[in-house]
C-alpha cells in the first residue's frame, strides 16, 4: 500500500468481520436433546469436555478458578503476575482443591492445570517451578506473540521439557504468525489481538484484527497446532461463532470476571450493589502492582458486577453452546465446523438480532 502526496491511499484495504457482523444459518437437525451434543476437544493427549479456558489474568485465574474450570470440564491457566513462589503455591493449592473434589481418586489421578510464563528474565526458572508444582501446560503469555523473543523462548522450552509438557503461546492475529509459532514449537496458539473488553491496544497502537477475522484466517493453517480464540466474547453465541469458524477452544476473561472464584474481594457501593475488580494486565494499575513501574499502557482497570459462583456461569455458557450446535445440526465440534454457514448482517440486522424491545 502506498500513499501519494495528496494523502490518498493507493491499493485496496481488505475488509474484516466482527462477531456482530455475522450470523450462523440454521440447518436441518436430528438432535432431539442437547445431551446428544458433545463439546469434547483435546489439547494433544489432554481431553476436555468443555472447550473453555480461563484467561491468565490476576483478576481471573488462581487456584480456585483453575480447580472449578477442571471440575466443569475446562482448563484454567494460572497467571504469572507474581513471584515464582506465589505462582507455585497457586498450582499446589489447585491440585489440593481438585483432589478434594475427586475424593478417593486413584494414585494416577492427575488434575490438568496450566500456568503462564513470560519470555524474558527468569521465565525458564518460572517454567521449571510451575512444572515441578504440577502444571502440565505452559502458556507463553505476551501481548504480541509474533516476536523474536517468543521464538527464542519456544525453542528453549521445547528443548528442555519435550513432549510431556504442552506449550501454548500467543497472542497473534494473522495466519503467518500462527504458522510461525507452530513451527517454533507451540502446540496451541492464542488468536486475538486487541479484542478484549479491557484491552486498549487498538486505540493506543492502531494495530489489531477483529478476533473473528483472525480466527477465520488462522483456521486455514495446515499446521497441527490447536487454535485458541481469545478476546471479545460477550455471549455464548459469540463462542459458537468462534468454534464454527475454526477455534478448538475459547479463552474467557470478562465473562468469568466478578465470580466467587476470581481473586480479589467483593465490595459494595452505597446502594448495596456488589462488585469485584477486573483489569487488563497492561493497565497502569496492574503493571504498578506486579512490577512497580509502567511501560506501554494498553489496558484499563474497572469493576464488574458480582456474579456468584463461576460454575453457574459456565453452566449457562455450556447450555448456550450446546443449543448453538443443535441449530446447525451438529453433534460435535468437528461437525459444527463442517456444516456451519455464515451470513453477513447489516446494522439493522444487528438491532433485529438483539432483544430490541429494550431499545423502544
Amino acid at each position: 500500500m502506498k500513499i501519494n502526496s495528496r494523502g490518498d491511499i493507493k491499493g485496496s484495504i481488505p475488509s474484516s468481520v466482527c462477531f456482530e457482523d455475522v450470523l450462523l444459518k440454521p440447518g436441518y437437525s436430528t438432535i432431539e436433546s442437547r445431551a446428544e451434543v458433545s463439546l469434547n476437544s483435546s489439547l494433544n493427549d489432554y481431553e476436555l469436555s468443555l472447550p473453555l479456558i480461563s484467561s491468565p489474568m490476576d483478576t481471573v485465574t488462581e487456584a480456585s478458578m483453575a480447580s472449578v474450570m477442571f471440575d466443569c470440564g475446562g482448563l484454567g491457566i494460572i497467571h504469572r503476575y507474581n513471584c515464582i513462589d506465589d505462582q507455585q503455591k497457586h498450582i499446589e493449592e489447585a491440585w489440593e482443591e481438585m483432589a478434594t473434589t475427586f475424593l478417593g481418586a486413584a494414585d494416577d489421578f492427575e488434575p490438568l492445570i496450566g500456568a503462564a510464563i513470560g519470555v524474558s528474565g527468569d521465565y525458564m526458572e518460572r517454567a521449571s517451578a510451575c512444572v515441578s508444582a504440577g502444571a502440565r501446560i505452559l502458556c507463553v503469555d505476551v501481548a504480541h506473540g509474533h516476536h523474536v523473543l517468543v521464538k527464542k523462548a519456544l525453542k528453549k522450552l521445547r528443548k528442555k521439557f519435550g513432549s510431556p509438557v504442552h506449550i501454548m503461546a500467543g497472542n497473534v492475529a494473522t495466519l503467518k504468525a500462527f504458522n510461525d509459532l507452530a513451527d517454533w514449537g507451540a502446540e496451541s496458539v492464542r488468536v486475538g489481538v486487541g479484542g478484549g473488553s479491557i484491552c486498549s491496544t487498538r486505540v493506543q497502537t492502531g494495530h489489531g484484527v477483529p478476533t473473528l477475522q483472525s480466527i477465520i484466517d488462522c483456521a486455514q493453517s495446515d499446521r497441527g497446532a490447536m487454535l485458541i480464540a481469545d478476546g471479545g466474547f460477550k455471549t455464548s453465541g459469540d463462542i459458537v461463532k468462534a468454534l464454527a469458524a475454526g477455534a478448538d477452544f475459547v479463552m474467557l476473561g470478562s465473562l468469568l470476571a466478578g465470580t466467587d472464584e476470581t481473586p480479589g474481594d467483593i465490595f459494595e457501593n452505597i446502594h448495596g450493589d456488589k462488585y469485584k475488580a477486573y483489569r487488563g494486565m497492561a493497565s497502569k494499575e496492574a503493571q504498578m502492582e506486579w512490577r512497580g513501574n509502567t511501560s506501554s499502557l494498553e489496558g484499563v482497570a474497572t469493576t464488574v458486577p458480582y456474579k456468584g459462583r463461576v460454575s453457574f456461569i459456565l453452566g449457562e455458557l455450556e447450555r448456550g453452546i450446546r443449543s448453538g450446535l443443535s441449530y446447525t445440526g451438529a453433534k460435535n465440534l468437528a461437525e459444527l465446523q463442517t456444516k456451519a454457514s455464515f451470513i453477513r448482517q447489516t446494522a439493522a440486522g444487528q438491532i433485529e438480532s438483539s432483544t430490541h424491545i429494550l431499545r423502544r
